[in-house]
């Protein structure tokens, strides 16, 4: 027993001083190895909580021997950077969702007055189509016979040249009975016979049926209105014969001198350099005022006398009343180098009175990009402009229409202008062509040609704020001398007075004009400073202390990859020499491993606790060895 305990004192003494040549060597292996970072990640996040500038951070550490407390700075930290970074995200959700302040500026400046288009409201009966239009105005005339008994007055006409063109009427009066104005059913559109005395008329429609090319599909255009009706056939029928005429809207037979009686702008009088002419379907010959950029009209001030004042002739003439039902004229301002489309934007003139307009300039200029999807010039927008005008929405529109009318129907609408290598639709060249039109117009304005979403709206507007106020004129007692002046001058004959000529002042209301701009309401700027802002308010640091969170991050990545790289060596090193990873015997390398490394497992335990002195087994050698292998 005592040689054991004299043997056992040495090895107690070189167990001690290998154990502090490891902690030694690990000290240096530290020294050397991880100079500028930490040994753990307890480590890392005690030196950060004790020396960090963000609040509350340092409670995690000074109370880490009140577990409670612990827990409750844990839990509270952590809240406040749940919350911190949802008002993070809300700030970052309005950032991009690009908001804008709108801008309101008011200017004084000298005005340029916007281009006045003026209509008669009366369609011209052009000599070139005049012996058409009047064989439509006989079978006109008997179908409002067959259907309201309506003996309607026509024309005077000269039926002995009319007679001579008998050819032309044979084939418009068989295309105008392949499109008869019918009545039917409200519910079914079931044709009826004329003058059927079983008709309840609270019980029918008036209309007519366009069929395709085959007459396998057809179209029942019905009204519940019989004027509307009327109107819409005579319109239709009108205008395939204009479409038959060739540069039927270039033809210029114009009278400004008898529409338009007194003209005057800044008490100067205008004159033919003022104005252009063209012929409008349907509200007839029209006149637009100021449209000339090289000379523009500009108001210095206010007020109905630095405006345009007309005097208009509004009795009709030798006009299709078919195709108009109200007397007096159409007016329409709009910006300069801007189609006039009377339909959207004009109102009428009535005649007998003084139209008194005054308007209001606003302008809008919007912020495109990421802030809307606003053009600047129409390039960008995948319609063509078939105006010879800038881009404007409804230019965008009218030209997506008529595209795809060209592409669906194979011809254009008359209305609108003229693509290249296209011809306007006509019933004796496309003989299904108003079926296709009132196909085409129905799924237009459902949106399913996509073209209000194509056709987006210009980055930069004006528009004219107008209001209008009447009064009679000429007035009772003025009215005798104001016509004997017109008949001596303008040769003026009528037959009603009061309906017979108009009056109508345009001027601006106040010298100045609006302006509604946009600017960005969140700019980096601002998010950064809203940022800031909650950082502080739930932290109360500043960016420095986003530079120590963020070193915090670069360490604890470079303690993950130096650990990582120590496992992954300390793997290679437990591996056997010799051995491939190639091989393909994996259980013999599993053996072999297992055998290889057992000794090593029980070295420093038997030399540390079990083994006695080296003098003492000397006799014994073998069959110690022969155990340890054993066990």
């Amino acid at each position: 027993g005592g040689s054991v305990k004299a043997g056992k004192m040495p090895e107690e003494g070189k167990t001690r001083q290998c154990k502090q040549e490891e902690e030694q060597q690990q000290k240096e292996e530290e020294q050397e190895g991880l100079i500028e970072f930490y040994s753990s990640y307890q480590e890392l996040f005690q030196f950060f909580c004790s020396n960090t500038t963000i609040h509350g951070a340092i409670r995690l550490v000074c109370s880490k021997k009140n577990k409670m407390k612990t827990a409750f700075w844990s839990v509270l930290f952590f809240l406040t950077f749940g919350l911190m970074y949802w008002q993070f995200g809300i700030l970052y959700r309005e950032y991009f969702s690009y908001p804008v302040n709108l801008n309101l500026n008011l200017n004084s400046d000298r005005l340029i007055f916007p281009a006045v288009t003026l209509c008669t409201l009366n369609p011209y009966r052009y000599s070139a189509i005049r012996k058409n239009l009047d064989k439509l105005d006989q079978i006109t005339h008997q179908t409002l016979l067959d259907l309201y008994d309506y003996n309607m007055s026509l024309p005077q006409s000269d039926w002995s040249t009319l007679s001579t063109q008998k050819r032309s009427s044979r084939s418009l009066l068989h295309h105008v009975q392949r499109h008869p104005l019918r009545r039917q059913k409200r519910n079914n559109l079931v044709n009826l016979p004329e003058n059927s005395p079983s008709v309840d008329k609270n019980d029918w429609k008036i209309g007519f049926v366009l069929c395709s090319e085959n007459n396998k599909d057809c179209f029942h255009q019905a009204y519940s209105s019989g004027v509307d009706a009327v109107r819409e056939w005579y319109s239709f029928h009108y205008i395939n014969i204009l479409a038959q005429v060739p540069d039927a809207k270039d033809l210029d037979e114009s009278d400004f001198e008898n529409f338009i009686y007194a003209c005057r702008f800044n008490e100067a009088t205008c004159d033919k350099a003022n104005y252009t002419h063209f012929h409008h379907p349907l509200y007839g010959s029209c006149y637009t005022f100021n449209d000339n950029s090289s000379s523009l009209w500009t108001s210095s001030l206010p007020g109905i006398n630095n405006g345009l004042s007309l005097v208009v002739r509004t009795e009709q003439n030798d006009f299709i009343p078919l195709l108009s039902t109200v007397t007096g004229a159409r007016v329409m301002v709009h910006d300069q180098n801007e189609p006039a489309f009377m339909d959207d934007g004009g109102f009428n003139v009535r005649p007998g009175i003084e139209t008194s307009i005054s308007m209001r300039k606003e302008m809008t200029v919007r912020l495109g990009g990421s802030y809307s999807d606003c053009t600047e010039d129409g390039s960008d927008v995948p319609v063509q402009n078939l105006y010879s005008s800038r881009y404007t929405e409804q230019v965008c529109i009218r030209s997506c229409f008529q595209l795809s009318m060209v592409k669906r129907c194979g011809c254009a609408y008359y209305f609108y202008p003229l693509p290249k290598e296209a011809e306007y639709c006509d019933y004796t060249k496309h003989l299904s062509w108003g079926y296709c039109y009132y196909k085409l117009l129905a799924e237009f304005k459902a949106d399913v040609l996509g073209c209000f979403h194509k056709c987006r709206k210009p980055c930069k507007m004006t528009e004219y704020r107008l209001s209008a106020g009447y009064s009679r004129w000429p007035s009772a007692v003025s009215e005798d001398w104001v016509f004997h002046v017109l008949s001596q001058q303008n040769k003026y004959n009528i037959t009603s007075k009061r309906n017979g000529i108009a009056k109508l002042n345009i001027f601006f209301e106040e010298w100045n004009y609006k302006t509604n701009g946009e600017s960005p309401a969140f700019t980096v700027v601002t998010l950064l400073s809203q940022l800031g802002n909650q950082w502080s308010l739930w932290f109360g640091s500043s960016v420095l202390s986003v530079m120590e969170l963020a070193e915090l991050i670069l360490d604890f990545l470079a303690i993950t990859f130096i650990l990582a790289f120590r496992w992954f060596r300390s793997r290679q090193k437990l591996s056997p020499p010799g051995s491939s990873p190639n091989t393909h015997d994996n259980t013999a390398f599993q053996e072999e491993a297992s055998a290889a490394s057992a000794p090593h497992r029980f070295t420093v335990e038997a030399v540390v606790t079990t083994l006695p002195s080296y003098n003492s087994l000397e006799p014994h050698g073998l069959s110690w060895d022969g155990e340890v292998g054993h066990e």
